[in-house]
């Protein structure tokens, strides 16, 4: 198994905590904003006798409660094209899991989401990248790079949307070329959906939104991001092709069930006002907009504008980026400070790429993100390995 290029250094950081530095976490895509009070209102007045075993595909009241949210998305489905996950993450693996067989290879553009490496092995599947570039601030690449590597044991496409980890947000066009893709060669769409909310330029386009795709398309999704809710450990499985939800449902009954109280507070979730995303979208567009202004003024740094998320990957004048995430922890401060970033190493499976880049999630408010910013500036004239 991978090491998560997120967490690998905390050892780094409790350390320069113990010694009294005070630590910006930028490093992991865990919100500061408030859990919704009337989702865990919702979790203290439950009135349970017995904390029983829920469905394995969840509770149908949950489920049901998912249909109204997702009709709100123009997304059409039903209770029963839903299964209840432990976390966006098992949603993945039942993905893997469920569509494909040891040694078939799903193609991922990259930077992605570090996990999927995780989430392959486990499956005993071969990732197969295809890069997408900064410069372009990492656009779907084109279909030519697809068509290069789909091979007899190509079985699926993983696109995440927005993206993590560089806050991409795939257009209309876009997603509609991927539906191309997998209806010629007959291939899985899994949809990672996360951050479906938080859209700052152009509208979400889902995978559940490409009309004649229905028996291709896996959605996998969370409320951990949605509703500060990333403890929950709440997410869903989504597909109208019916052998492929089987086939998970397996999967489901083998763990049994997925969180009870969670599920109460996801319920609770859906009821919130309509508006309810939209002072939080503002902060993030708000945090965004601060970060990549402060990133593209420093001298030698490049960041593109991300869509949606609220991640960014930005391109620093250095030699090695596990090497300065390092050192920021082991060997810097600044008026008693430092910042934590995930290498962007980690986010690549090609080898050699994004040793000069990080990932940086303005998931912090703007004035610790300018508290942090200011450490970054000053590390870089600092550190022993910066080049031009």
């Amino acid at each position: 198994m991978p090491a998560s290029p997120i967490r690998k250094l905390v050892p780094f950081a409790e350390t320069a905590k113990k010694k009294g530095t005070k630590v910006y976490h930028l490093n992991i895509g865990q919100p500061d904003i408030e859990t919704p009070k009337a989702c865990l209102d919702a979790v203290r007045n439950a009135t349970l006798t017995v904390l029983e075993y829920s469905h394995s595909a969840g509770n149908e009241s949950y489920r049901k409660k998912l249909v109204q949210y997702y009709a709100k998305n123009n997304i059409d489905v039903t209770a029963n094209d839903i299964i209840i996950t432990t976390g966006g993450s098992e949603a993945i693996m039942f993905g893997f899991m469920a569509c494909l067989d040891a040694g078939d290879e799903v193609i991922v553009p990259e930077p992605f989401y570090a996990n999927y490496n995780g989430f392959a092995v486990q499956a005993d599947v071969k990732v197969v990248p295809i890069g997408s570039k900064i410069e372009t601030g990492f656009a779907l690449p084109p279909i030519e790079d697809f068509e290069k590597v789909i091979t007899p044991k190509t079985k699926a496409i993983v696109v995440c949307n927005p993206n993590n980890p560089t806050g991409y947000l795939y257009s209309a066009a876009e997603m509609e070329t991927l539906k191309a893709i997998v209806i010629k060669h007959n291939l899985f769409l899994f949809a990672d959906e996360a951050y479906r909310e938080f859209c700052y330029e152009g509208s979400h386009t889902s995978a559940m939104h490409l009309k004649g795709a229905e028996q291709h398309v896996i959605l996998m999704d969370t409320i951990s991001k949605r509703y500060s809710a990333c403890g929950g450990r709440i997410g869903a499985f989504v597909t109208k092709n019916k052998d492929v939800l089987n086939a998970a449902m397996k999967f489901a009954q083998a763990r049994l069930s997925p969180p009870y109280y969670a599920q109460i507070l996801g319920e609770a979730a859906v009821d919130l006002p309509d508006d309810y995303f939209d002072t939080t979208k503002k902060e993030y567009k708000l945090r965004r907009d601060t970060i990549i202004k402060r990133l593209n003024n420093i001298e030698g740094v490049f960041c593109p504008n991300p869509g949606g998320a609220f991640y960014a990957m930005a391109r620093l004048p250095i030699d090695d980026c596990d090497i300065f995430c390092q050192w920021l922890l082991e060997s810097f401060s600044y008026k008693g400070a430092t910042l934590m970033l995930a290498p962007a190493t980690g986010f690549y499976s090609t080898p050699g790429l994004g040793k000069n880049e990080v990932r940086l999630a303005y998931v912090l408010n703007v004035d610790a993100i300018n508290n942090a910013m200011d450490c970054l500036e000053e590390a870089l004239k600092q550190y022993p390995g910066r080049v031009k």
